[in-house]
């Protein structure tokens, strides 16, 4: 990759024969080759994973976290590297990208923390020649699946408690995106964390990665992020082993603004959390309900707004979306607006005729509630929007759907904000913010989006046994 400064961070797993091609969704090129592994050789990791776990969890905690601060650093040291890589093999725009790092590299340093506060605790007996305590311990060897649209953070997002909890961790990242999970993975090692440790993997056939994943006895943990339907097969493989499962799966986020809204605040959150990665992110508002009091004043700032975004090549510092990951996921967004259209749903914004794998932002009104469009994942720079009266029945529709990741509401009513806050069946609720995603709270949803929790200290406890130990015999 001649574009990278650093040129240690792919040096060791690009290829010039067979393997996983690579390539840029801008103009769909040849970015690399990387290697692919049989199911035996993943399998024979997981074995090596597991010695390594033990060894791992002999280390002092202050040592594993030191390690993981030097991680840390290195990747903040390699920040423009990484983001290129990013914007490259995803088409993230690369100030998106740069702040993915970031935000990717705060996980790091604060599960490097949160190692250090794995507590147990000690528990008044009954009797006086016993004494009770709970400790906590590592899972074991933890493996992942993780997507495209974030192809370090989700990594890190996962990585970072397993390490600190003494786990290890094995993961096969996109097959559309691994440059970057290379990356980031040689910085561990630079840092100090040995290869039995941390590991990505990049299988021959994904089918054979996930059924290793999840029915390897030696794998104690899984975690997933995709979709919903995947997520329910890898789940089902799961069960037979009795693994602890993560899974962040598929969202359908409702964005609602009520009367009392502050509308240029809400249409500053609408653009940053619909179009964010061109819409392609698990949390990004997919259905707008608007009541009627505001409903032109929205929609007409909206426009306003929407119509100023740069589509282009995320390489390009003024870009602000950038193309979708692949000529299939323009087809299916495409078929969405189309159905939608045919349906009576009109589009009020400028409309741009782009090639290659860009959809320009399109923003509908008059879209039905059961149409595809809002009842499922868009994953693409489409906002449809649909008026509404009554607080109740809003909330009702909002809530009518499989998924439960996300949801974000604006108002200036503390009584609203409680009410509505408390009655939405949704993991996360941002609150007059369109930008939710943070390290240091629980990330996940509700319903069919998922079990467990990702960031703040509920993430480590995602890698921890509690640890029961009752002594006995003793004279106090």
């Amino acid at each position: 990759m001649k574009q990278l400064k650093n040129q240690t961070l792919l040096a060791s797993v690009l290829t010039d024969g067979k393997g996983q091609q690579v390539f840029n969704p801008f103009d769909d090129s040849l970015l690399a080759t990387v290697p692919m592994s049989c199911q035996a050789k993943i399998e024979h990791d997981v074995v090596e994973m597991e010695a390594g776990q033990k060894a791992w969890q002999k280390k002092p905690v202050s040592e594993r976290c030191q390690l993981m601060k030097k991680w840390h650093q290195l990747i903040l040291q390699n920040e423009d590297d990484l983001a290129m890589l990013i914007t490259l093999e995803g088409g993230k725009p690369l100030k998106e990208a740069l702040g993915e790092v970031r935000y990717g590299a705060s996980f790091i340093e604060w599960f490097a923390e949160e190692g250090r506060r794995a507590y147990g605790n000690t528990i008044p007996s009954a009797s006086n020649d016993k004494t009770i305590l709970t400790v906590k311990q590592a899972i074991g060897v933890a493996a992942a699946i993780t997507p495209w649209n974030f192809p370090l953070a989700m990594i890190t997002r996962k990585a970072a408690p397993a390490l600190a909890a003494g786990c290890s961790f094995i993961c096969k990242p996109s097959e559309s995106t691994p440059l970057t999970a290379f990356a980031v993975t040689e910085l561990a090692y630079q840092a100090g964390i040995p290869k039995d440790v941390l590991r990505m993997v990049v299988g021959e056939n994904a089918h054979d990665v996930g059924e290793v994943f999840t029915y390897h006895p030696s794998v104690r943990k899984f975690s997933f992020t995709g979709s919903t339907l995947v997520g329910r097969k890898l789940q089902m493989q799961c069960a037979s082993t009795i693994k602890r499962t993560s899974m962040e799966l598929g969202g359908n986020a409702p964005f609602i603004v009520f009367d009392d809204a502050d509308i240029d605040s809400a249409v500053k959150g609408a653009i940053a959390s619909k179009f964010r990665n061109a819409g392609q992110t698990c949390v990004c508002a997919n259905r707008f309900y608007v009541q009627e009091a505001v409903y032109d004043e929205f929609i007409q700032k909206l426009v306003a707004e929407v119509d100023k975004l740069k589509v282009g090549n995320g390489l390009d510092e003024s870009t602000d979306i950038g193309p979708l990951i692949s000529k299939e996921a323009k087809q299916r967004v495409s078929d969405l607006i189309e159905e939608a259209k045919g349906r009576g749903a009109r589009q009020i914004n400028q409309e741009r005729s782009l090639e290659g794998n860009f959809i320009a932002p399109t923003i509908l009104i008059d879209v039905e509630h059961d149409r595809p469009l809002v009842q499922g994942e868009i994953f693409g720079p489409v906002l449809p929007i649909i008026r509404f009266s009554e607080e109740d029945k809003m909330i009702a529709m909002a809530n009518d759907t499989i998924y439960g990741l996300a949801a974000y509401f604006y108002s200036q009513d503390m009584n609203r904000i409680w009410r509505v806050a408390h009655n939405l069946e949704y993991g996360m609720v941002g609150v007059n913010e369109g930008i939710i995603s943070t390290e240091v709270a629980p990330f996940g949803g509700m319903k069919q989006s998922g079990n467990g929790r990702e960031g703040a200290k509920e993430g480590l406890e995602e890698y921890l046994e509690t640890k029961y130990v009752c002594i006995g015999g003793l004279d106090r």
